[in-house]
C-alpha cells in the first residue's frame, strides 16, 4: 500500500456530532494502523452556513477524544485562488463551460420536470455558446457559473472498499456547477482539488456522501488527478431505525462531555458503531491501542448501526471503575464544583477528599455528572430522606430505638476502620437476631438520605465516627418527633 493519507473534513456549521466523530475516528484508526497521516481540513467554503466560532469547538472536541491530527487544520476559504486556477484550466481545455442561465430560467425547467414527474437535469443550454454570445450575455449583466462538461453515456463506477462496485448512469448526471456565480467553489469541486493537493490516498466518510462520489470522480478525471480509494461508512440510526436527532438524546460530542462521559468510553462506543473487531463480534471493551491494531475496513458493516445510549453508559461505568483514580478525580472536579461541593481549583487537601469520594462512588456511578449528583451527602448533612426509603426502613416500630442502639455501639468502637465497623454489625445482628439488611438499611438512609450507594462500611469509615453518630442521632430525633 502506498503512503496512507486520510482526512477528516468537517464543515463548521455546528457542533461535532457522533456521526462526524465516528468518521474522524475511523480515519484516525486507519491512518495509525498503516503508519499514515491523519489530516484535519475545515470545509468552510459555504459562506452562508459556516461559522468561525464552530471551528475551535470542532477542534476541541477532537482533542478531547484524543484524535490528534498530523497536518492542518487546512481551510478551504484560504484556497479560493487554487480553485479558480483549476476551473480556468478546465475552461481552457473545453472540459467545463460558463453558464449564464438565470435562476428564473432554471426554476422554470425544474417546474416543467415536476409537471412531467421527472427528475430535473440541466439540459446543457450553454454548452456551445460562442465568444460573441457570451459577451452579449455579460453585457446584459448576467453573471455566469462554471459547469463541468459531463459524459452523456456510459457509467461512472465507484469501487468502494466497503460496498464493492457501485455504478452510476452518466445520463443521470447533468453538467453540474463547480464554481458558483459568487465565485465560490461547490463542495464536490473544492473537495477534489483539495484532496489532490493534499495527496489523499483514501476518502473514508459517511454513506450520505456516496451520491457525491461519481461527480467527484468526474472532476478528478477532468483535472487529470489521481482518484483516491473510497470507503463509505454505514449510517447511524436511532433505536427505532429513524434518522438520529435531538429527540433521541445527546448526539454531539460536547453534550456527552457535559453529561460526564469519559472520552475513552465514547471512542470505544463509536468504534463499534458499524465495525467489528473480530468475526464473533462479541468483544466490547477495547483500549485505543487495540482498536488501532485490529482496525480494517473489511470489518466495517454495510448495514446501518443502531445508536444505543444504554450501551455507551454501561461502557462509561466500566471506564470510571477501571480508570486511573487521580485522572478520574481531576475530570470530576468541574462536575463537583458545579454542585458547589468543591472549589473550581481545589487545593491538595480538598482534592484528597474528593479522590476518596470518587473512589467510593465510582463503583456504581455511570457518569461523572451522576456521581456528583449522588455525592452531596459527603459534604453536607443538609439532605432530605428518600420518601420511599423512609416508608420502607423507618416506619417499622422500634426503628428509632434500633438506630440509637447502633449509634451507641459505633461510638464505643476502639477504631473506626471498615473492618472494625463490619465486625460490630455482625455482633449486633447476632445479638438482636436481625438480618444485616435490617440493621444496615436504616443506618445508610440515616447517614446519606439514600437507600443505595457505595460500600456501607467504607462509607461510615469515611464519614468518621463523630459525623456518623451525629447523623444517626439526628434521625432518631426526627423519628421521635414525627
Amino acid at each position: 500500500m502506498a503512503k496512507v493519507r486520510v482526512r477528516f473534513a468537517p464543515s463548521p456549521t455546528g457542533e461535532l456530532h457522533i456521526g462526524g466523530a465516528r468518521t474522524a475516528l475511523f480515519n484516525y484508526l486507519f491512518a495509525r494502523k498503516h503508519d499514515g497521516v491523519f489530516i484535519l481540513r475545515i470545509d468552510d467554503s459555504d459562506e452562508e452556513r459556516s461559522r468561525p466560532e464552530y471551528v475551535e469547538g470542532l477542534m476541541e472536541s477532537l482533542r478531547w477524544l484524543g484524535l490528534d491530527w498530523d497536518e492542518g487544520p487546512y481551510f478551504q476559504s484560504q484556497n479560493l485562488e487554487r480553485y479558480h486556477r483549476a476551473a480556468n484550466l478546465l475552461l481552457e481545455n473545453k472540459k467545463a463551460y460558463r453558464c449564464y442561465c438565470t435562476p428564473e430560467e432554471l426554476e422554470a425547467g425544474r417546474e416543467e420536470a415536476r409537471r412531467k414527474g421527472e427528475a430535473y437535469l440541466y439540459p446543457g443550454k450553454c454548452r456551445n455558446l460562442t465568444p460573441e454570445q457570451e459577451e452579449k450575455l455579460r453585457a446584459a449583466g448576467r453573471v455566469p457559473v462554471v459547469r463541468l462538461l459531463t459524459p452523456d453515456r456510459g457509467e461512472t463506477v465507484v469501487e468502494d472498499l466497503i460496498r464493492g462496485s457501485v455504478r452510476f448512469d452518466n445520463a443521470l448526471i447533468d453538467d453540474f456547477i463547480i464554481i458558483k456565480s459568487s465565485g465560490l467553489p461547490t463542495y464536490n469541486f473544492a473537495s477534489v482539488v483539495d484532496d489532490a493537493q493534499l495527496e489523499i490516498s483514501h476518502v473514508i466518510r459517511a454513506e450520505e456522501h456516496l451520491s457525491n462520489t461519481p461527480r467527484q470522480i468526474l472532476c478528478a478525471r477532468a483535472l487529470g488527478c489521481a482518484i483516491p480509494s473510497y470507503a463509505h461508512l454505514p449510517m447511524i440510526l436511532a433505536p427505532d431505525r429513524s434518522k438520529l436527532s435531538k429527540r433521541h438524546g445527546a448526539t454531539a460530542v460536547e453534550e456527552f462531555r457535559e453529561k460526564g462521559y469519559l472520552p475513552e468510553a465514547l471512542v470505544n462506543y463509536m468504534c463499534l458503531l458499524g465495525w467489528s473487531p473480530s468475526l464473533s463480534g462479541d468483544e466490547e471493551i477495547l483500549p485505543l491501542e487495540e482498536m488501532i491494531a485490529r482496525f480494517s475496513l473489511e470489518r466495517v458493516n454495510k448495514t446501518a448501526a443502531i445508536y444505543d445510549t444504554e450501551k455507551l453508559t454501561w461502557m462509561n461505568g466500566h471506564y470510571l471503575r477501571e480508570g486511573n483514580l487521580e485522572r478520574i478525580t481531576r475530570l470530576a472536579v468541574p462536575f463537583f464544583a458545579a454542585k458547589g461541593l468543591v472549589s473550581p481549583n481545589p487545593g491538595k487537601e480538598e482534592l484528597g477528599k474528593l479522590q476518596k469520594v470518587v473512589s467510593l462512588m465510582r463503583e456504581r456511578a455511570k457518569t461523572l455528572s451522576e456521581m456528583a449528583e449522588a455525592s452531596s451527602y459527603f459534604y453536607s448533612a443538609d439532605y432530605e430522606y428518600d420518601p420511599r426509603g423512609w416508608e420502607k426502613h423507618f416506619s417499622r416500630e422500634g426503628t428509632g430505638s434500633l438506630i440509637d442502639k447502633i449509634a451507641g455501639e459505633l461510638e464505643a468502637l476502639p477504631d473506626f476502620k471498615p473492618g472494625t465497623i463490619e465486625e460490630a454489625f455482625a455482633r449486633l445482628a447476632q445479638e438482636t437476631s436481625l438480618s444485616l439488611g435490617r440493621l444496615i438499611q436504616p443506618v445508610r438512609l440515616s447517614v446519606s438520605g439514600r437507600t443505595g450507594g457505595p460500600d456501607f462500611y467504607e462509607l461510615l469509615s469515611f464519614l468518621g465516627r463523630e459525623e456518623t453518630v451525629r447523623r444517626l442521632r439526628r434521625t432518631v430525633q426526627q423519628l421521635e418527633g414525627r
